[in-house]
């Protein structure tokens, strides 16, 4: 893990002078890939490495450019409008458009004044000295998830110039988990900061209202949005800095088999609404971050173009987290491929041969096969991405847990064995990650056990369990097999762990 006490000394040139303050220590824990992009994005200028929503960040010099192997589309004429429009999509492209977006809702006139700032739409804002009233939630009788009446008129506001009208243009995405604008719609201007508060938080705080923590690509939503957030709202050393609080907008206690996820986020304790119940509290920074149901968002509602792949965005999240997270890539001296075959414990979707497609990739000696469930009543989450960032090729059915490839390496493939009639769920993003998707194509050589029993839908390919014919099983990952050995040999782990 690369954790680094660095002293950064600006630099400022004023009638020839050089005026040096006093060294201002910063402390990074970035991935060492990160750490140039991070240092850079200080300054205002020498963006030889650029995240990519800088303003004067070329093209060459960005973090990653997406590529395009796919035929042309009608949304695209040329090959760099088929590259800018992924990269608006789904890549740094979208955080500079956030970026470009924020304005003042409520805008300070003197130093200590609140502000407002929000995006169209308010899917993403950030506010300065607001006040949050929770003593409405002592009246409720029963718990708080995904409801738009947490707080009512005059219960958020600040000391500010407030432009009303247009915080109520940008009100038209009213729903809980697509805009901020169910909480923001009550915003009210304040005569004193911080007035009665009952408390005041000092550090950074992140409200969050998040999606089902008990689905990992749901959840992942959350904290890929989280980190995309930390983009849109700062730069330098301190973007990426844990000691920041979250507050998760629901009365639960926050528990989730992903919960592990956080550490890469903040160092202290997941805050919920009973936190606060029945107090006001001032926050002197609050961060509302970009949501899971977005329209248009990421990557639920993503409108993917075709023939691209490659997002720098979902490289550098999938890079922050195993850094901040301490997973490491363990070499396999013995030369085989890892396969890492997903065993689901659950009622539907199960591959009723999977023993059998086991055995047969073990009677192949370039093949080392591990057999997993992942359930955090067997492995910790950790474990989990551990053996995922160790794997080669990772095969599964469709469902949640294919998400772990967003934490492959970048050499992998994801066999998705059968995509159960879903057919760009996770392909698209395994395409945003940059890793290579295959799936089952001759629906002939496969056995439904029956036609499927949705409880409301009749007939449905996700709700019954699956055979799959051995050979062709074999010959499907025989070419997973060959990317691998094209693409994973320039590869030193142990020039990776030195950093």
């Amino acid at each position: 893990m690369l954790y680094l006490k660095i002293i950064a000394i600006p630099c400022f040139v004023l009638s020839n002078h050089v005026v040096r303050p006093d060294a201002v220590p910063m402390d990074l824990n970035v991935h060492p890939e990160h750490l140039p992009y991070v240092l850079n994005s200080i300054t205002k200028h020498n963006k030889t490495r650029c995240w990519g929503y800088e303003n004067d960040c070329d093209i060459e010099h960005r973090y990653l450019d997406p590529v395009c192997p796919g035929p042309g589309t009608s949304w695209a004429p040329t090959k760099r409008d088929q590259i800018d429009a992924f990269y608006d999509q789904g890549d740094f492209g979208y955080v500079k458009l956030q970026r470009e977006e924020i304005t003042y809702m409520c805008e300070p006139i003197n130093q200590d004044d609140s502000s407002l700032e929000c995006t169209n739409h308010l899917k993403f804002c950030r506010g300065h000295n607001i006040m949050i009233n929770f003593e409405n939630i002592l009246n409720k009788n029963h718990p708080i998830r995904y409801q738009m009446d947490v707080l009512t008129n005059g219960q958020i506001g600040g000391k500010c110039k407030f432009h009303k009208e247009k915080l109520d243009a940008q009100c038209d995405h009213l729903s809980p988990l697509q805009s901020w604008s169910p909480e923001l719609r009550f915003f009210t201007t304040i005569d004193q900061y911080p007035g009665k508060c009952d408390l005041i938080i000092t550090e950074p705080t992140v409200i969050m209202k998040i999606d089902a923590t008990v689905n990992m690509y749901h959840h992942f939503c959350d904290f890929l949005n989280l980190y995309a957030s930390q983009h849109v709202n700062s730069s330098g050393a301190s973007m990426f800095s844990k000691n920041i609080h979250i507050l998760v907008w629901e009365s639960f206690a926050y528990e989730s088999a992903f919960s592990e996820t956080f550490q890469a986020f903040t160092m202290h304790p997941i805050w919920n609404l009973n936190t606060f119940r029945g107090q006001v509290v001032c926050f002197n920074d609050i961060i509302l971050p970009l949501l899971p149901r977005m329209i248009f968002g990421l990557y639920y509602n993503t409108p993917l173009i075709d023939g691209c792949e490659n997002s720098g965005l979902f490289k550098a999240f999938s890079q922050h987290v195993l850094h901040r997270l301490n997973i490491d890539q363990k070499p396999n001296d013995n030369g085989k491929i890892r396969i890492t075959f997903l065993s689901r414990n659950t009622k539907y979707r199960n591959v009723l041969n999977e023993n059998e497609l086991i055995t047969a990739l073990n009677n192949h000696s370039q093949y080392e096969v591990k057999k997993v469930v992942y359930s955090g009543n067997i492995l910790t989450f950790k474990e989990q991405i551990q053996i995922t960032y160790n794997t080669d090729i990772f095969i599964g059915m469709h469902g949640a847990g294919l998400t772990h490839l967003l934490f492959l390496p970048e050499w992998a493939v994801l066999f998705e064995l059968y995509n159960c009639e879903d057919e760009h769920c996770y392909k698209d993003l395994a395409r945003l990650r940059g890793v290579k998707y295959i799936t089952w194509r001759d629906i002939n050589k496969f056995t439904m056990q029956d036609k499927g029993h949705h409880p409301d839908q009749g007939a449905h390919a996700k709700f019954t369990n699956y055979s799959f014919d051995k050979d062709e099983f074999i010959s499907l990952v025989d070419e997973a097999a060959i990317h691998v050995k094209k693409y994973k040999h320039g590869y030193s782990p142990k020039l990776h762990d030195e950093f």
